[in-house]
């Protein structure tokens, strides 16, 4: 049997095993978003916090054309207008992603001559496109960014995927899919410490060395071309797009958006800033305790990352003293990772947040864990909001709910980072979004699950426009001490397969774990997450860059083995 090795319809195959070829959710007003409100469209009786810190009781909010018109407790509603009472909704104002991978595929890595030389290779074949768009690679109808969506994101920019500098990225809105969503184009150039495998830059170092090597280039191009516009007696520049495309860095019109991974990565980026002098926006920060004196003299700005770490200092009372101590320093590095957020706020500095390599449903429960680490609730909004406005030059039409701004708002059932919040309306650029809800079981009825026993064998469904599949998790053991495998159907055609279920957690009736799924000699990683509900899970299957998909559960009934005494 011959066996598809191609990794673009390997994922679409795997996408169609696991029933996703079409996102049903159930029970959703309008989950599509497709009624723009352009008639007046009034939210009334409401609490509204228009920006962090500053919060009305009682408020009315009205909205037309994707455009705020009136916000207070005196709005005067017009004829024909929809109304929805919001007596027990809280409004804020909807989230802003400084840095975004949603709906951004790869471009495909040129094709290499037969001559090909790996030490000195062409800009394309080192990854070195800043001409290049990130809209050109950009797919808004992408199951991810209705995932983000929902999670709050209304606005983004969005980073192109590539080599060390892969291009220019864009601010989009996550309204409509009939609309362009485009608010601004290149508005940053995008940087890695990525060189391209097996060429010339291939280490970090080497990729230092040739973003020197280009931005010198590029300012001996710039300076030649000014003085050729304003002189004569000189000879023509010869135009090359890859220097030309840093004019606007050199002018320091757009920043460079360097993507960074550890403490070491962010030193480097403030090196080239400080040799260089572009402004700099350092992403997906997750070590800055010993930079706060470097960054601030950079004057770089900085978009955290709301990816955290796993929890992976489990006590063992069993282990070697040696075990221990190495124990203790990882959870000494993990409590520090929390409070990255809270450091930067000690310190002034006027951070975002990025969700580049995080997920959309950990959004909100990631918020929290910073909060409980020091982060002020009124800083945490910031940085999802006014803070990356003003980093992205947005600030006049987004960040706060005020008239005038664009119409974007989160909707919840109770305030924000309080436990009980659910997303109830997503506003996005006029556009109304609507959400299912689920009302909160209380603790006598939570002592009715199983007392938290979720071991057993677990029937699990999913319905497409092409059918109803699925298949059996087997879970065993309790508490910390979960295993279990899952079956699927096989990707080769051979019926099912099985896989074994990877990070099972299941606390306060929230059940999560991942598997692999093997496909033409490839792992693809599914997260699934949910909650269970006695013998009901009700969740989603995750899968990477095509977004979350629902997934039902039933726990079948233990057949037990009793004794009958007969008598006369």
């Amino acid at each position: 049997m011959k066996i598809c090795t191609n990794p673009k319809l390997l994922s679409s195959l795997i996408v169609a095993v696991f029933f996703i070829l079409s996102l049903k959710t159930h029970a959703q007003s309008d989950p599509s978003g497709s009624r723009r409100v352009t008639s007046s469209y009034a939210i009334t009786n409401a609490t509204i916090t228009t920006s962090p810190g500053q919060t009305v009781q009682g408020a009315t909010i009205l909205f037309k054309d994707g455009l705020i018109t009136a916000i207070g407790t005196n709005v005067t509603i017009p004829k024909g207008t929809d109304v929805l009472k919001g007596d027990s909704l809280f409004i804020y104002p909807g989230f802003i992603d400084g840095a975004s991978s949603a709906g951004v595929s790869r471009p495909a890595d040129p094709e290499r001559p037969a001559n090909f030389d790996s030490s000195n290779p062409s800009d394309e074949q080192a990854g070195i496109t800043p001409w290049r768009s990130v809209l050109d690679h950009h797919d808004a109808q992408q199951n991810a960014i209705g995932d983000w969506r929902k999670a709050g994101i209304t606005i983004a920019q969005i980073i192109p995927d590539g080599g060390m500098l892969p291009g220019k990225a864009s601010i989009i809105t996550f309204g409509s899919t009939s609309s362009t969503n485009i608010l601004a184009e290149n508005t940053a150039l995008a940087a890695k410490f990525r060189g391209s495998r097996g060429v010339y830059p291939g280490t970090p170092l080497g990729v230092m060395a040739k973003f020197r090597d280009v931005y010198k280039n590029a300012e001996l191009s710039y300076t030649h071309t000014k003085l050729f516009s304003n002189n004569n007696g000189l000879n023509r520049p010869e135009i090359n797009k890859t220097y030309q495309a840093l004019f606007p860095v050199l002018d320091k019109n757009i920043p460079v958006i360097f993507e960074v991974s550890n403490d070491l990565e962010i030193r480097r980026a403030l090196r080239l800033q400080k040799e260089l002098g572009f402004k700099l926006v350092l992403s997906g920060v997750t070590e800055v305790e010993h930079l706060i004196s470097e960054i601030k003299e950079a004057k770089a700005v900085i978009l955290l990352s709301l990816a955290l770490p796993e929890d992976k200092t489990k006590a063992n009372e069993d282990a070697t003293e040696e075990y221990k101590a190495r124990t203790a320093r990882v959870k000494e590095a993990y409590e520090q990772a929390l409070k990255q957020a809270a450091i930067l706020e000690k310190e002034g500095i006027k951070f975002g947040f990025s969700t580049a390599g995080s997920k959309s449903g950990d959004l909100m429960k990631n918020l929290q864990i910073m909060i409980e680490n020091g982060l002020t609730e009124k800083t945490a909004l910031a940085a999802l909001s006014i803070h990356n406005a003003e980093n992205l030059g947005i600030q006049k039409y987004a960040g706060t709910l005020e008239k005038g701004k664009l119409a974007n708002m989160v909707i919840t059932t109770a305030p924000l980072f309080s436990k009980d919040a659910q997303v109830k309306h997503i506003i996005a650029d006029g556009y109304v979004f609507d959400y299912e809800t689920k009302s909160k079981k209380i603790s006598s009825e939570k002592s009715n699950s199983s007392n938290g026993d979720i071991a057993g064998e677990w029937e699990y469904t999913s319905d497409t426009p092409a059918g109803s599949s699925g298949g059996l998790m087997k879970i065993e053991g309790s508490g910390s001490n979960l295993k279990g495998s899952i079956t699927y159907d096989d990707p080769a055609g051979n019926g099912t397969a099985q896989a074994d279920m990877k990070d099972i957690k299941f606390q306060d009736d929230n059940l999560s774990f991942s598997f692999d799924v093997s496909a033409g000699g490839m792992d693809i990683k599914v997260n699934v997450s949910g909650e269970i509900d006695g013998s009901q899970f009700s969740g989603q299957i995750s899968l990477g860059e095509f977004g979350s998909f629902p997934m039902n559960a039933s726990r079948k009934p233990t057949t037990r083995t009793t004794s009958k005494s007969l008598s006369k």
